[in-house]
């Protein structure tokens, strides 16, 4: 049986430990599908199409991994129609658990074949999110090692920086 997982999130913008943690994904599944949704709670700088691209370029060299966009309905649902049996989560530290483990038991809930793992951060990237790395480009910090390079003039492009 092939082992097929879905990494979901915003990706808004994709960071260097949402990357690793694809990476290490394609590594433990046979096919792993990032799936970039719009998360209704927050507005977004980059459309979908620009963070599906950012993730394709970093991740061109995965044959086993693909990028989709799913935009409506329940994650879980949209797991079910790729043949997704995994969910996978990164975990930055126990502030993460505890909003992971809540949607985690929801996903189940809605179905019981669906399983979520979670896998930590790698620790250069614990103190690192999408919010806090546009919070950072908007006064002209360093991202550099934080986000892959097609983000960081994807930023500066977008936030008007030289």
């Amino acid at each position: 049986m092939t082992k097929v997982a879905l990494v979901p999130g915003s990706f808004d913008p994709p960071t260097n430990g949402h990357i690793d943690m694809m990476k290490r994904a394609a590594g433990l599944f046979d096919q792993v599908i990032v799936s970039i949704s719009t998360n209704s709670s927050k507005s977004s700088l980059f459309t979908v199409a620009e963070r599906k691209a950012f993730i394709e370029e970093a991740l061109s060299e995965y044959s086993n991994i693909q990028v989709a966009i799913h935009q409506d309905g329940l994650t879980v649902d949209f797991a079910k129609e790729v043949g997704a049996n995994v969910m996978v989560r990164g975990l930055r530290g126990m502030a993460d658990y505890e909003y992971e483990a809540q949607i985690a038991a929801m996903n189940h809930y809605q179905n019981e074949q669906i399983e979520t793992v979670f896998l930590m951060t790698d620790k250069k990237y614990q103190f690192v999110s999408s919010s806090i790395i546009k919070e950072v480009a908007k006064f002209n910090g360093r991202i550099t090692d934080l986000v892959p390079a097609n983000v960081v003039a994807a930023l500066k492009q977008k936030l008007k920086q030289d």
